[in-house]
């Protein structure tokens, strides 16, 4: 069945702004946005095409006979079943290389924020509290040039990572799957089975990689021990990548440093959780890839794929199915 010339679009997500960005477009397609699943699943039938990520239930697509295209507002669909899809005639695409931008910076400023110890600063702050110089080395404020980091993950959000961290008179060391694809401008890259051996190197591991099987609890026990005593683990991949209750203990026997983290194994992460009061864990609660850029790079795949689509292409920007 052909693509619609006039397709219906259904913004579905609990925060993002796709209607209103879509608007600031002039809507050049039939639009409107909902804001619950409950919602969503009243007027699925409506929808020619589906922008949404965490709303999805597989069981959409026998209450949408018209849906076509699924634009996720995420890199990840796990929650998309492939083969209902394929039952149903529907195309996937996801949104990886968006947030290159967004995540490569909030890395980096983590990354900061730890070494200038930015976050202790905002905690005097609001005990109004004046340090004063520091003639301990282990609480004074350090620098990224000279230090060696190691970024697992060399994606587009590793790549534009890679190039920052060399603007700042790092050396970095890449880890990806197959080394072969390139250095994308890191000094050394090496495949993801050589990391226990590199750890020692790294005064910041940085974690911008999927979630696989060969990724889940990469950074267990075994590497922590493997790490400097000095050494940062930043994680803007996915919580499971790291072996939580082994990175809880890392921080409490001071094994590392501190760790800045954006994601959880666990979200929103448990009132319960050690890691909202140990004083060498930085959080930020998930939202690396939100910037008010975010919609608008989602939207232009989006459109770019309504055309091709159109044109009866299958040829799309990010599909998966």
């Amino acid at each position: 069945m052909s693509f619609p010339t006039n397709p219906t679009i259904c913004f579905a997500h609990v925060a993002y702004r796709g209607g209103d960005r879509f608007t600031e477009r002039a809507s050049p397609y039939p639009f409107f946005e909902v804001r619950t699943v409950e919602e969503l699943e009243a007027r699925a039938a409506e929808a020619d095409v589906l922008v949404c990520s965490g709303f999805w239930r597989n069981s959409l697509p026998a209450l949408s006979p018209r849906l076509k295209y699924i634009q996720a507002y995420s890199s990840g669909t796990d929650a998309f079943d492939r083969d209902v899809l394929k039952k149903h005639g529907i195309t996937l695409c996801n949104a990886a290389g968006t947030n290159a931008a967004a995540v490569s910076e909030h890395a980096v400023g983590l990354m900061l924020g730890m070494v200038r110890r930015l976050f202790v600063a905002r905690d005097d702050q609001h005990k109004k509290h004046w340090s004063g110089m520091k003639g301990d080395f282990a609480i004074r404020e350090d620098e990224l040039a000279g230090k060696t980091a190691i970024v697992v993950g060399m994606g587009k959000i590793g790549e534009r990572l890679i190039r920052l961290l060399k603007a700042f008179e790092m050396t970095v060391i890449g880890i990806r799957a197959n080394p072969a694809s390139g250095k994308a401008g890191a000094d050394e890259v090496h495949a993801t089975s050589e990391l226990p051996k590199l750890l020692p190197r790294a005064d910041f591991v940085v974690l911008v990689c999927p979630l696989t099987p060969e990724t889940e609890n990469l950074i267990d026990a075994k590497a922590f021990a493997l790490m400097k005593p000095g050494a940062y683990l930043v994680n803007c991949a996915r919580g499971k990548v790291v072996d939580e209750e082994a990175m809880i203990e890392a921080l409490r026997s001071n094994r590392i440093k501190g760790a800045g983290l954006d994601v959880m194994a666990v979200e929103p992460l448990p009132p319960e959780s050690p890691l909202w009061t140990l004083p060498n864990a930085f959080l930020a609660p998930h939202t690396g890839g939100e910037t008010c850029a975010f919609e608008d790079n989602v939207l232009d795949i989006m459109m770019e794929n309504i055309d091709r689509l159109k044109a009866g292409r299958t040829d799309l920007l990010n599909k998966i199915v």
